[in-house]
C-alpha cells in the first residue's frame, strides 16, 4: 500500500483531470505512478509532456527507451517499473520472456542493433557512474550515427526514470491498484 494518498481522478483539479483523460486514452486506464503525480498537479503536467516527448521521439525507438527504463530499474530495483517495461518490451515490441531477461541481467546482450545497444548501455554508464562518462564515450556514439540531441535525450531519460524509481519505491508504488 502506497505510504502517500493517490488521488483518483474525481479528487485532482479540472486541469489534473483532464491530463488523467489524456492518460487514460493513451493507455487504457491511469497507471498508479501517473496518478501519485497528481498529488502534484505541476509534476503531472511535466511528466505526461515528457512521456508525450519520447513517445514520439524522432531518433529514440520505443524499444531502445523501454530497455532504458527497463535495464536502469532493474539496477535500482523499481519493481513497478521492472514489470510495466517487461510487459511493453513483451506486448508492444515482440521480445520473448528470456530477451527480457537480457536486459535485466545482460545488457550488452539484448537484440538491438548495435546503434541502439551502444546508447543502452551509455546510459547505464551515466546512470551508473556519471563521474566516469568521458568524451570518447560520446565520440563512439556519435561514430555509430547519434547526434548530441539523441545522447542527451537517452541520458536524460535514463537519469528521469532513476528519479521515477526512487519516487516509485520511497512512497511504495508497487502495481496498479
Amino acid at each position: 500500500m502506497p505510504l502517500i494518498q493517490i488521488p483518483s481522478p474525481q479528487q485532482v483539479d479540472a486541469k489534473s483531470a483532464e491530463i488523467y483523460r489524456q492518460i487514460e486514452a493513451a493507455f487504457g486506464s491511469i497507471p498508479a505512478p501517473m496518478r501519485l503525480m497528481g498529488v502534484s498537479p505541476a509534476l503531472l503536467e511535466n511528466q505526461w509532456q515528457n512521456l508525450s516527448y519520447y513517445w514520439q521521439h524522432p531518433s529514440l525507438s520505443f524499444p531502445l527507451l523501454a530497455c532504458i527504463r527497463l535495464a536502469v530499474s532493474s539496477e535500482h530495483h523499481c519493481e513497478y517499473c521492472i514489470g510495466m517495461n517487461s510487459a511493453l518490451l513483451m506486448n508492444m515490441a515482440g521480445f520473448t520472456a528470456e530477451q527480457v531477461a537480457a536486459v535485466k541481467n545482460d545488457p550488452a546482450s539484448i537484440p538491438l542493433p548495435e546503434k541502439e545497444r551502444a546508447m543502452l548501455l551509455f546510459t547505464l554508464k551515466a546512470t551508473r557512474t556519471p563521474q566516469e562518462v568521458n568524451a570518447a564515450d560520446i565520440q563512439e556514439l556519435k561514430r555509430l550515427g547519434w547526434e548530441e540531441k539523441d545522447i542527451l535525450d537517452a541520458t536524460n531519460h535514463a537519469a528521469r526514470n532513476l528519479a521515477a524509481d526512487i519516487v516509485l519505491n520511497t512512497f511504495k508504488v508497487t502495481r496498479d491498484e
